[in-house]
């Protein structure tokens, strides 16, 4: 069925992703994590968490009317986010845990995302086994055996709480004065909450959420609003979360961007320098800027390049111990403090080290120089056929001679549609598009579909 994409399941809410949908994908889940083993010998828990979306008020509802159904006992924690829901099902030892967001994406969307003991994503093989029992005859549990359902007003403080004792000291952000564009999603009241309490001034915008503007021009999708008010306010930073909080962008002082790579290069250097940088290596994806690539380089620090996405990005952090790993759209994994990609504490750390650096955020970003980037989509083209057609690879080696080893190329189909992304990186932006043009003439004439 293909329900699954690389982070959960996703779709336009009521049309795609149903309340009948929800409550089959929950019912799935819980027999495959029971026969599994995973609820031997006691009677299992759940962790139930959304963000601000209308949407997700009935979805939730019909998560947890299949996961009682089942038998599966079920804790509320309302609207908070990614990260918060993944850190209590591993706090709290519960079984499961059911995350519904669609993270950036507008607010007509929704997701589900599940998290197994630990507070760990699901791997490919039990997101195949749900999906292959999707509706199955089933025996329902009756009486005291259903499952229950409780809510805990709790969980908010006890995730900001967690969050500060990551920190060096009480008030490690004392002096600051930060901007915070919450996307009117999950981090309205923890975001502006866990910065105020390790001691910076905050300036909360975009921390209204009415269940229907989450994300709407705003947050880590749209700076424009808080590089007006970081400049306005006269503030040190703006930090921009996205609607599930699970990840973070910045602007310095003067309303420069700094992204992730900027993020995670300031965050690895600091790392190594205090030795707790394992194995002086960090983990990023193949779309990072080839100038984050050479500041690590030059600061002794080796990168190991992913696919897209942070859950690949979390497998070689995983399978290889390494603690910090991120992508350029702020997805920062901190895996000392947490399973998951987590904005605010990614802000919390980076912000704590402007104030024991002695040096301004932008000072810190200038560590990566990024060379300047192109991304065209192409459309209408078989993506099926890029790594087969001999026009375009002649095309791309005769391009990548051209640029002589002060840039960089890369293709990468669409893994649902007919679209090819070109990116061209190039030590000027005009060579950039130039390259980048003439790649994509190539493919739309080579692969264009009949």
């Amino acid at each position: 069925m293909g329900l699954f994409g690389t982070d959960g399941v996703r779709g336009v809410a009521n049309r795609d992703l149903t309340a009948e949908l929800a409550l089959d994908l929950s019912v799935a889940a819980a027999h495959v994590l029971a026969d599994s083993g995973e609820f031997a010998g006691h009677r299992p828990r759940a962790i139930v968490g959304r963000d601000t979306r209308a949407s997700g008020e009935f979805l939730e509802a019909a998560v947890v009317a299949g996961l009682a159904s089942a038998g599966i006992d079920v804790t509320l924690v309302g609207a908070l986010p990614t990260p918060a829901v993944a850190y209590l099902v591993a706090t709290l030892q519960a079984d499961l845990g059911v995350m519904l967001s669609a993270s950036h994406n507008p607010m007509p969307d929704n997701g589900i995302k599940f998290f197994a003991r630990g507070g760990v994503k699901l791997d490919d093989a039990l997101e195949i086994a749900i999906e292959n029992r999707m509706r199955e005859p089933w025996e329902r549990p009756v009486g005291g055996d259903v499952g229950r359902v409780v809510s805990d007003v709790s969980a908010a403080d006890l995730f900001v709480s967690h969050l500060l004792s990551t920190l060096d000291s009480e008030t490690p952000l004392s002096g600051l004065k930060v901007v915070v564009d919450c996307a009117n999603g999950s981090a309205s009241v923890v975001g502006p909450e866990a910065l105020r309490r390790a001691g910076a001034e905050v300036i909360a915008i975009h921390a209204a959420p009415n269940g229907l503007n989450i994300n709407e021009g705003c947050g880590s999708t749209h700076l424009d609003d808080l590089r007006a008010a970081v400049v306005e306010h006269g503030a040190d930073a703006g930090i921009a979360f996205d609607g599930d909080a699970d990840r973070c962008l910045a602007i310095d002082a003067l309303g420069n961007d700094v992204d992730g790579d900027h993020i995670l290069g300031i965050l690895a250097i600091s790392m190594a320098a205090s030795g707790t940088l394992v194995h002086d290596t960090v983990v990023s994806t193949v779309m990072a800027n080839l100038g984050f690539n050479q500041a690590m380089d030059a600061a002794g620090i080796a990168v190991i390049s992913t696919a897209v996405g942070d859950r690949y990005v979390l497998e070689s952090m995983r399978e290889n111990g390494f603690v910090l790993g991120g992508e350029q759209s702020g997805h920062v994994v901190m895996s000392e403090f947490g399973t998951t990609g987590d904005g605010i504490l990614t802000a919390l750390h980076l912000l704590a080290r402007v104030c024991t650096s002695g040096k301004t955020l932008a000072e810190l970003a200038g560590v990566v120089t990024k060379l300047p980037q192109v991304l065209i989509n192409v459309r209408g083209v078989d993506r099926n056929a890029l790594d087969s057609n001999l026009r375009v690879s002649a095309e791309r080696e005769l391009l990548e001679s051209a640029l002589r080893g002060s840039g960089r190329i890369l293709l990468r189909p669409s893994g649902t549609e007919p679209v090819i992304r070109v990116m061209v990186e190039a030590d000027s932006q005009d060579w950039a598009q130039e390259v980048a043009e003439q790649l994509a003439r190539v493919i739309t004439t080579e692969l264009a579909l009949d």
